[in-house]
């Protein structure tokens, strides 16, 4: 039994394009798998935290010589990090805000990519010095955006601050099996919009069909 876990960045509930693929991508999944475990992690409503000079403190030393103080810093990285860890299907929503991702998702990414958890150091390749550690995971990205354009090669693609990031950011913690689903131009033809929608349900319907998880 392969263990799932959901995470949301938007900041919307009741008009999230990427909840609704996260939603689709679930109800698919208990379809095609009778027996399942289904993980929630909420980050676009919660009060992810910022790291903080005690964490970094804590998180460049070994857990035998942290303080107290220190530890406390970690608990919720420890957390996040153990959910990654335990699961087998990472799946992914968020919105792009303003190019880029939500802070909300920023925080959790500066929360989980830690020395010696995620990822470890590799002193004999400069030019590539990270070791991931979370390997044999399946990372779906399920990406709203309002604008079109921002496929390959598209007009919008110049400032896509979003999915390479995300991509770079869980290759170098070791995730590698990636699938990028995008519904984009909400904000401009309504038409396209509810065509994407429709396209982006099918795409994720098409992924598991395929196998792939």
């Amino acid at each position: 039994m392969k263990k799932v876990l959901v995470i949301n960045a938007s900041a919307r509930t009741e008009r999230s394009q990427s909840r609704k693929l996260t939603e689709v991508f679930v109800d698919h999944w208990k379809g095609i798998h009778q027996h399942q475990e289904i993980r929630f992690r909420e980050l676009g409503n919660a009060d992810v935290p910022h790291i903080s000079e005690n964490w970094i403190a804590a998180a460049f030393k070994p857990a035998a010589n942290r303080s107290e103080q220190e530890m406390e810093a970690l608990k919720i990285s420890d957390v996040y990090i153990s959910e990654l860890k335990e699961a087998d299907v990472i799946v992914l929503g968020t919105p792009m805000y303003n190019w880029s991702i939500p802070s909300a998702l920023k925080a959790y990414i500066d929360q989980v990519v830690r020395v010696n958890e995620t990822w470890k150091r590799n002193p004999d390749n400069m030019q590539n010095p990270y070791i991931g550690l979370l390997e044999n995971k399946t990372l779906f990205l399920l990406l709203a955006r309002g604008a079109q354009g921002y496929e390959k090669g598209g007009y919008n693609a110049h400032i896509d601050f979003q999915t390479d990031y995300l991509k770079t950011v869980f290759n170098i913690i070791g995730i590698s099996n990636i699938h990028v689903i995008a519904v984009n131009g909400e904000s401009f033809d309504a038409e396209k919009y509810r065509a994407a929608i429709t396209t982006s349900h099918q795409q994720v319907r098409a992924l598991m069909e395929m196998e792939l998880v």
